[in-house]
């Protein structure tokens, strides 16, 4: 998972979910995209172990908008962002689960 992106930030009403009380892993998916059901099922379990994680799927084709902003290029891509919305981490590809929890342990 590459480094920071710039210390930008999202919240609640951008992503169409609650942030995590400590982290939240935001997938991008899009509707053929096989590597996306895996990497949903991944970052749901890793999500399930880690208190306080949270993980949201966007729809990239019908959040354009966010998708031009964070610069995401293929899906899936997934962001790692911190208790207060910022994005610490960010991946394209299907992650490793191991890769996932590595990059949280740096947030957490």
């Amino acid at each position: 998972m590459r480094g920071r992106d710039g210390g930008k930030r999202l919240g609640a009403e951008e992503l169409g979910a609650d942030l995590g009380e400590r982290a939240t892993l935001v997938q991008f998916s899009s509707a053929f995209c096989a590597p996306c059901r895996a990497t949903r099922r991944v970052l749901g379990e890793v999500a399930g172990l880690v208190p306080g994680v949270a993980h949201v799927e966007i729809d990239a084709e019908a959040h354009l908008d966010l998708v031009r902003r964070l610069d995401v290029l293929k899906t899936p891509t997934v962001l790692v962002l911190d208790a207060d919305g910022r994005v610490v981490r960010r991946a394209a590809g299907l992650p490793r689960k191991a890769d996932v929890i590595a990059a949280l342990g740096e947030v957490l």
